[in-house]
């Protein structure tokens, strides 16, 4: 059976931003639903624009004035949702999804059983502390996390990173993005990546970004940014840099 999917916290304020921005038909009945229309067919032909892979299995009214929910496949049992506005200008892209079955409890892995040697390493391989981070180029807030990693290992020479290379379908382009930079491994190709720079087309094949999508299916990771520290704690999140190095200490 597919998983059913929600949106993390991050969703609730996106929404609440809309409520109210939609104002009802003037002399109308104040019912937005009955003067915008929106049936399936019209709703794959829009989400293919964004990815051909995707496909609108049904359209739903949120409990937010303006929008439709558009509950989407991505294909091999995973399920999503956008949002799309009335006037039919503006898909929003949920980016972080987690199983509700998830939600309120804590995750544990076997770290040793992680294949560092596959990742992208922010900061030093000697460090002492190894956080492992499944994230996508086009992801928003894997961008800002990404920042904020830099920060962390400024401070923290203790500190690296191992970058797990997962670009999510919703994201057409991240793919290769993602097989470019880990053909090569490199730090620079991996910023210019993440500041939504041109990068090379791949100059290898692109076994290491399956591998990396079959890892993170074996986790049952379905959105990102999802990070792991040694004791094999995972949390799908941003977090600014001081309670980043919080969350590694383990405080």
């Amino acid at each position: 059976m597919k998983k059913t999917v929600l949106a993390t916290a991050g969703l609730v304020l996106l929404l609440s931003s809309f409520a109210g921005a939609f104002p009802p038909p003037q002399g109308g009945s104040g019912d937005c639903a009955s003067c915008h229309k929106l049936d399936k067919k019209e709703a794959d032909i829009l989400v293919k624009k964004l990815n051909p892979s995707l496909t609108a299995l049904e359209v739903r009214q949120p409990a937010v004035k303006g929008l439709w929910q558009i509950e989407v496949d991505a294909g091999e049992g995973k399920r999503g949702a956008l949002l799309l506005d009335y006037a039919k200008k503006h898909l929003i892209v949920l980016s972080q999804l987690i199983p509700i079955d998830a939600i309120g409890k804590p995750r544990k892995t076997d770290f040793s059983k992680l294949p560092l040697k596959d990742a992208v390493v922010m900061g030093s391989k000697g460090a002492k502390k190894k956080v492992v981070v499944f994230t996508d180029p086009d992801c928003p807030y894997c961008r800002k996390l990404h920042e904020e990693m830099k920060q962390v290992i400024e401070k923290r020479k203790d500190i690296a990173f191992y970058l797990v290379l997962y670009p999510l379908p919703m994201h057409k382009d991240a793919y290769k993005k993602s097989q470019a930079v880990l053909c090569e491994k490199s730090a620079a190709l991996l910023d210019d990546a993440f500041s939504g720079k041109a990068v090379p087309e791949p100059a290898c094949g692109n076994e290491q970004v399956e591998k990396n999508l079959a890892l993170a299916k074996n986790l049952d990771i379905n959105g990102t940014p999802t990070l792991i520290r040694e004791d094999g704690m995972m949390l799908s999140a941003y977090l600014p840099a001081d309670k980043l190095i919080e969350w590694i200490d383990g405080k």
